[in-house]
């Protein structure tokens, strides 16, 4: 951790609706006038996409697990470092990994590949990641006390394969049983790289659906806002003042002493009252460290 140079991670696994996240913290950013650093986690795979569909394809014939949720195709160490170097001196190296033509023209490259490592601009305030690995603690990598502020974002996992499902056949051109491959081949990472990730989080937002979701793969529409809850879990709650939240949120309520449930729909006013003086305290933390 960096009082100089703060971190902020959300993380997610794929589907989970990191993205949306990332929207309510630009807004907080550009409301608040901070400057922030992005960085993507798809950035940190090690494969392009062509490479690990042969990976995959080698995984499968020997018989052992192999998936983007996992070690062996990911650049964890790398992206340590990264943090690190963010954290001692507000500078690092980040890429983009192009998902589709839409994302690839621009750069003259094929869907599925790199754009080339670069540094990341100066005089930023702080560094935001998102992605899948924010948080990830292994014997070999502890990403996670790099991180000054940490969020997870954790659907149920119905509802984040039901997302997940709806992106890449509607957006990524992929088939239901191609998407239903990945779940399945993800399933031993996910267990083991994944969900470990929310026991290191300071706050996580759990989107609980309140319609049936018992079959995801037969699904026709994602379950809407109104039609969900989200469950908001604190690790420490010292310090939160959760009468204040529960007078700004119409309908919440308190499920456990470190824990508010708020309508699916006040999901982004929750986020903006509970992480905007948050990151302020980063802030002044910075600002201290500088004067």
């Amino acid at each position: 951790m960096s009082k100089r140079h703060p971190i902020i991670a959300v993380t997610g696994s794929s589907g989970a609706g990191t993205t949306t996240v990332k929207r309510v913290f630009e807004n907080i950013f550009r409301r608040e006038g901070i400057t922030a650093a992005v960085m993507e986690g798809d950035a940190f795979h090690r494969y392009t996409r062509v490479e690990m569909k042969e990976r995959i394809a080698a995984a499968d014939r020997e018989g052992r697990p192999i998936s983007h949720f996992g070690p062996d195709s990911n650049e964890w160490e790398a992206l340590e470092g990264q943090f690190r170097d963010y954290g001692r001196q507000g500078r690092c190296k980040s890429r983009f990994y192009l998902h589709n033509d839409r994302e690839a023209q621009p750069h003259g490259q094929e869907p599925g590949t790199f754009t080339p490592w670069q540094d990341i601009a100066a005089d930023t305030d702080l560094l935001f990641y998102e992605g899948l690995h924010g948080c990830v603690k292994t014997p070999q990598v502890d990403l996670a006390r790099h991180v000054d502020l940490k969020i997870g974002v954790v659907p149920i996992i119905n509802l984040e394969w039901i997302q997940k499902l709806h992106r890449d056949t509607r957006e990524r051109g992929y088939s239901t049983e191609a998407v239903s491959d990945t779940i399945l081949r993800r399933m031993h990472d996910y267990v083991h790289y994944i969900c470990p990730q929310f026991g290191e989080t300071d706050i996580n937002f759990q989107r609980v659906p309140v319609v049936d979701t018992s079959n995801p793969f037969i699904a026709r529409d994602i379950p809407t806002a109104g039609e969900s809850m989200t469950v908001i879990r604190f690790r420490n709650p010292s310090g939160i003042d959760f009468p204040y939240l529960l007078s700004m949120i119409d309908n919440a309520f308190m499920s456990r002493a470190n824990t508010i449930v708020v309508p699916g729909g006040k999901m982004d006013l929750a986020m903006q009252l509970i992480l905007t003086p948050m990151i302020l305290r980063l802030m002044d933390m910075r600002r201290a460290q500088h004067s």
